[in-house]
């Protein structure tokens, strides 16, 4: 869901769960603009394999050769962990089995193989049935800093390790199930919440213990670096204000949330999450952050 790291405020842009994460349409909530997709998800064969060219893998081993050094030192203890648990190939993309193989045997969650682009509906459905959305195709070389649709590297590098950690893989099942019975307005909100955790989300209270498990941050190297540097505010986690924080998908963002620790995705979901939307929805957006009305300026490098 992210979908997909990328997006904006023109109004917090919901993208429509993309489909590598889909994640809200960065997944309608990795959160979607609308705009036709110029990718198309790779359909497996019989056997179940899909057969990605060379040109895809080298793709995939080029983005994993920039990403994976950023990594030590700035993502989180969970993520780390989730990552040599899937053991994900350098070489070529992986199928999806073999994560799912461990997520199952972890959490009991898979992945589901979607088109680039996915209903709000169906984006919640999954995650409401342990199935994390992932479009199958992978950026060309041409988007290779900067693509607005989550792929599957962003998908499986930067969401799938940490769905093997109870706390992550309890909260997303939760926002799903929250996100089928809402509404239309109050999906727009939830969107934000998804954002701004499992999307661009840091963990740990003192400055020196910060890192990152936020996907949208863990699949582009230059977000890994920049995040917790003292460029953009770094904020404690307060639902309220989550759900009231306008956001870019295009540029970096200015502001991220820090929750305590990683269990603090079962406290947060243990909360009644729909009381904090309609509360929020009440009260309207804050304005946003002077750089969001910007143009040119801190836009996405990367993904």
């Amino acid at each position: 869901m992210q979908a997909a790291g990328r997006r904006n405020i023109r109004q917090p842009a919901l993208k429509k769960p993309i489909t590598i994460s889909n994640h809200l349409n960065h997944q309608e909530t990795r959160m979607e603009t609308a705009v036709k997709a110029p990718y198309v998800a790779r359909e497996a064969d019989a056997d179940g394999f899909i057969r990605y060219s060379e040109e895809e893998n080298q793709v995939w081993r080029d983005l994993m050769a920039q990403q994976q050094p950023a990594l030590p030192g700035r993502a989180c203890q969970a993520y780390m962990d989730g990552l040599a648990k899937l053991k994900l190939p350098r070489d070529r993309i992986p199928q999806l089995a073999e994560v799912d193989a461990v997520l199952q045997e972890t959490t009991g969650w898979r992945t589901a193989a979607v088109p680039a682009l996915i209903s709000f509906s169906r984006f919640f459905d999954l995650l409401a049935n342990k199935a994390f959305p992932v479009a199958t195709f992978i950026r060309r070389q041409e988007d290779f800093q900067y693509i607005q649709e989550p792929d599957i590297f962003h998908e499986i590098v930067g969401h799938c390790p940490l769905l093997t950690h109870p706390a992550f893989a309890a909260f997303n099942e939760t926002y799903g199930k929250l996100g089928l019975a809402a509404s239309k307005e109050e999906r727009v909100f939830l969107a934000r919440l998804y954002w701004f955790t499992v999307e661009f989300g840091l963990v740990g209270g003192q400055a020196d213990e910060r890192r990152i498990y936020g996907g949208g941050i863990l699949s582009s190297p230059a977000e890994t670096r920049y995040a917790l540097s003292d460029a953009p505010e770094h904020r404690p986690f307060n639902i309220a204000d989550v759900l009231r924080t306008p956001y870019r998908i295009d540029h970096i963002q200015p502001i991220y949330y820090v929750i305590d620790n990683m269990n603090s995705l079962f406290e947060i979901a243990d909360t009644d999450i729909m009381s904090e939307v309609r509360r929020a929805m009440q009260k309207g957006l804050f304005a946003p952050h002077p750089s969001l009305n910007e143009t040119g300026k801190n836009q996405k490098e990367t993904l």
